[in-house]
């Protein structure tokens, strides 16, 4: 029998459930996620999505893991720029994060704020420190590694799923509308 996470936005109407553990617990400091993740937690009731050093923690599944239970009217993209690969997904009921996807992807980054407190999976890694000013970057704590830039091991595991996968990347529908932030 499979593991299966049930997880919600913050006001409860986005429901969704993840089956089995995750492809990589990670922390992201790229530009794009900083610049994103302070955008969508300053919508009105949405939750904090930056941590305390400034990253944005992810934790990876397959799509063909991740299952909308309810809500999934409610999902609405957002890009930093209109010609982005990368949308970012929100619950709009209460502009909760929900995932980032990367175009073609087979997996979903699925927004730590989603995990009810005591719950987040172990973080494995911080990625794309590269990113931050030195002084920022030497403030991070070594609990984990500290790539620079996404590590062989991160790709190892994104690899492995998709071989899993056969090589699929499913589409992820019911995403309507977009949000502006």
């Amino acid at each position: 029998m499979k593991q299966t996470t049930q997880l919600r936005c913050a006001c409860g109407q986005t429901h969704l459930e993840v089956q089995g553990a995750p492809i990589i617990s990670a922390e992201c400091h790229c530009n794009s996620c900083r610049t994103a993740g302070g955008r969508m937690q300053s919508l009105p009731s949405a939750p904090p999505v930056l941590e305390p050093n400034g990253g944005t923690r992810f934790i990876l599944y397959r799509k063909d893991r991740v299952r909308f239970l309810e809500g999934a009217h409610l999902l609405k993209a957002f890009r930093l720029e209109p010609e982005s690969s990368t949308r970012r997904v929100l619950a709009a009921c209460c502009n909760t994060p929900i995932f980032l996807e990367f175009q073609n992807g087979h997996w979903l980054s699925l927004y730590g704020c989603l995990w009810p407190a005591g719950t987040l999976p172990r973080l494995e890694l911080r990625t794309m420190t590269s990113d931050l000013p030195a002084d920022r970057a030497r403030a991070l704590p070594d609990d984990v590694p500290n790539s620079k830039t996404q590590s062989v091991s991160f790709f190892v595991k994104l690899l492995g799923a998709w071989i899993a996968m056969g090589f699929r990347s499913p589409k992820v529908t019911g995403v309507s509308g977009e949000i502006q932030v």
